[in-house]
């Protein structure tokens, strides 16, 4: 029984971590997929549009389904909250990312966005989510790392170094770009960062939002809904004289937005918003790094991109500054042991009803005394 309770603890414990890290396995399949599309063509503009589309018509069966007895009455308030968030990270985080991963490569763009933990946990500090003691080593891993992850990020964008990995296919190419590409690649960084602070917004306001609206999978579906609308808008201004961009083939394009609609929007605010009720938001966007490692991976092998010095190293030292703060607040959600809180309840019901009535019989008083020495003996044994 121990050691069946002992796995069971183990799977609890380790579900958050098996989530965020499926979440980052396919953010990098996106970022590659997506690359690949928007170099034959395909807007980012209306790709945004399908890709949220997609995610609402998946997902809406089952949060009808599923939350309809979780689903909690939609008023204003709550829907105001979910037309933030649909605009927060479906309409400007995606669209600036994916903008700023044209001016640069998929590599550096999924880099760049490693200062988001950064930006989340001075946001959560800021609105009260995160608590910092200065004598605290982990409060100290913290902030070291934050600034860490910080560093790593303007060592990405202003050291490039020597070309360490990559194919040569075509020199004049090659040439060509080096001229401008300092250029978009500042550009680029700074489009990404804007992005990243929109989407540690969207990760605080979800997790505040839970709070009033625990339905996670109709929340998905709204943001998603709204997000594909609000996106629309947004393409029909940005596209106006190129219409053209709305048809889709049977294509990448297609293949991507199909994926990172199911995958990386449907699912994603799922996962995402049920590993926030017990970890946080800081925890969910701390795992940023295993997606660059993957995406870096991929870039190479698949898209022929090149890796410099300069990028690898500001790349270790963000995976290093997000780690401290990983460890840093390793303590800060314990999930509560059911075999403390299970026995406790009805007892200490027991004893509130007999404080109630001792005064009308003594026998009732010895029959709460001896629950109360069984309290002492459970907690004991715990």
């Amino acid at each position: 029984m121990e050691i069946n309770h002992q796995i069971q603890n183990w799977f609890e414990r380790s579900k958050p971590l098996i989530a965020v890290v499926s979440l980052q396995c396919g953010y990098a399949i996106m970022d590659v997929l997506s690359k690949a599309a928007m170099n034959k063509g395909m807007s980012n503009y209306v790709f945004v549009v399908y890709r949220h589309a997609v995610a609402f018509f998946v997902i809406a069966p089952f949060a009808l389904f599923f939350d309809k007895k979780v689903r909690p009455k939609m008023t204003l308030s709550i829907f105001m909250k979910i037309l933030a968030l649909s605009l927060l990270e479906p309409v400007i985080d995606q669209n600036l990312y994916f903008l700023g991963m044209k001016y640069t490569t998929a590599t550096f763009a999924v880099a760049m966005t490693n200062i988001l933990p950064a930006i989340t946990f001075i946001l959560a500090c800021i609105i009260g989510l995160e608590k910092i003691k200065i004598k605290s080593i982990r409060s100290q891993a913290k902030v070291v790392g934050t600034a860490a992850t910080v560093s790593g990020a303007m060592i990405m964008t202003l050291v490039k170094g020597p070309v360490l990995f990559g194919s040569h296919k075509a020199n004049g190419q090659s040439q060509s770009h080096n001229g401008t590409n300092s250029q978009h690649t500042i550009i680029g960084s700074v489009i990404i960062t804007i992005g990243c602070f929109s989407w540690a917004c969207f990760v605080i306001l979800q997790a505040i939002t839970l709070r009033t609206y625990p339905a996670a999978l109709s929340l998905s579906a709204w943001i998603c809904l709204l997000g594909a609308i609000e996106g629309a808008a947004v393409a029909l201004v940005m596209e106006r004289e190129n219409l053209s961009v709305w048809s889709i083939k049977w294509d990448m394009g297609l293949i991507c937005a199909v994926y990172t609609g199911i995958v990386c929007s449907g699912l994603g605010y799922y996962l995402q918003g049920v590993v926030m009720k017990t970890r946080g938001p800081v925890f969910v966007t701390a795992f940023n790094p295993l997606c660059m490692v993957i995406v870096a991976i991929m870039g190479y092998f698949v898209l022929a991109e090149e890796v410099f010095l300069g990028r690898l190293i500001g790349a270790v030292v963000i995976c290093l500054g997000l780690y401290i703060v990983v460890w840093g607040k390793s303590k800060d959600y314990s999930p509560p042991n059911p075999t403390i809180q299970g026995p406790i309840s009805p007892a200490k019901q027991i004893v509130d009803e007999g404080n109630a009535e001792k005064e009308h019989c003594t026998h009732e008083v010895i029959t709460v005394s001896n629950f109360g020495s069984g309290i002492t003996t459970r907690d004991e044994q715990v």
